[in-house]
């Protein structure tokens, strides 16, 4: 394209030459025929020789021009035009890293997906003087968080834990009910969202990548009771913006679902505060209840209430991998409620949570009694 345009300007420009010089060579016609025609003799006093000479010259200097100078003015100007380029070229690189760094929507408009991906890394490198370190340490945190569905705001756990009174007499002694709320806000990209309980190792890590399961509990069979019995899991409430949605429940050989069709506040696109109840069976010598993050979490307060349980004290374990401390807040010695109150209120990554340790009260005793 830029070919054509420049032959059109030699065109143009030898033309232009060329209609120039043969006006002119009309003009030193005129001015002959003046000196020799009765009837021109009014032209006498006109210059038409000089402005024939004048037009001559402009139209043969055109084309001297074109055919010889050009050349040498282009490459002068593009000589020029470098050096300007490389004189400017430092601001130039600030403004476009300003804009890069000010505005992501530039770069979003200009770079894709695999691109952003690169400078991201190439940007991490730098700062970790590891490219290697910076590659993977991206490639985790866009699997943990870029392609995460979600994000979740404000994440409220309250927990109890209390004797299991019902089932079987084998292990109605050895199991803690736990009682667990989740209240937290949220912008939903599913219109549904399942619940599942499985005594299944393999089915509960597939689970754990499973963008439509807001929760998943892993029970491992224990006499007749297995995942699939409503007295190991049950899902009694789910509401959002405090209207409650119903809860379908279907149940297969060691596993059991619940589904909950979120309505409107999935497909509106408006921020919405979920909060849903269900019950699980934990084993009291397991020593441990652990409550994973499924998704991007900014600030989290979670409460365990043990008051009701057997349990003479509770230690707390948190995986947030980040350089802020969590809180953790024990009830004092003397109040009858028994309590642990553990809050964070930066980013929590997927795969993380916090986990409850306890220490019986019988078995301090037996362990005293041995003594």
């Amino acid at each position: 394209m830029n070919q054509l345009l420049d032959q059109l300007y030699k065109a143009k420009l030898r033309l232009a030459g060329l209609v120039t010089a043969v006006v002119g060579v009309g003009f030193l016609f005129l001015s002959k025929a003046v000196a020799t025609t009765a009837t021109l003799s009014w032209l006498v006093g006109w210059p038409t020789n000089e402005l024939g000479t004048t037009l001559l010259s402009a139209g043969v200097i055109a084309v001297i021009f074109e055919y010889y100078a050009r050349r040498e003015a282009d490459e002068r100007a593009t000589a020029h035009f470098r050096q300007a380029i490389r004189q400017e070229a430092p601001a130039i690189r600030d403004a476009v890293l300003d804009s890069f760094a000010f505005e992501p929507e530039t770069m979003r408009s200009i770079a894709s997906e695999k691109m952003l991906d690169r400078i991201a890394t190439n940007a991490i490198g730098l700062r970790l003087g590891d490219v290697e370190l910076a590659h993977d340490a991206y490639a985790d945190l866009r699997e943990q968080v870029v392609r995460s569905p979600e994000r979740w705001h404000n994440v409220d756990v309250s927990v109890s834990l209390s004797p299991w009174e019902g089932g079987p007499a084998k292990g109605k002694d050895s199991m803690f009910v736990a009682t667990i709320r989740w209240e937290y806000e949220v912008r939903p990209t599913e219109s549904t969202l399942r619940f599942v309980s499985t005594s299944d190792q393999a089915e509960y890590r597939e689970l754990l990548r499973d963008p439509t399961v807001a929760d998943q509990w892993m029970f491992e069979k224990v006499g007749t009771l297995d995942a699939s019995s409503q007295d190991t899991f049950e899902l009694v409430q789910f509401t959002i913006d405090g209207e409650e949605r119903p809860i379908r429940r279907t149940v297969r050989r060691g596993a059991q679902v619940y589904t909950v069709a979120l309505g409107k506040a999935a497909t509106i696109g408006n921020e919405v505060t979920v909060s849903y109840t269900y019950r699980i069976l934990a084993q009291c010598h397991g020593h441990l209840l652990y409550l994973d993050l499924p998704r991007p979490t900014k600030g989290l307060h979670v409460q365990l209430n043990y008051g009701q349980a057997d349990i003479r004290y509770v230690n707390v374990l948190d995986y947030f991998a980040s350089p802020e401390a969590s809180r953790v807040e024990r009830s004092p010695t003397t109040a009858p409620a028994k309590t642990v109150d553990v809050g964070f209120d930066g980013w929590v990554f997927p795969r993380a949570g916090v986990a409850f340790v306890w220490v019986l009260e019988d078995e301090l005793t037996r362990h005293l009694i041995k003594r």
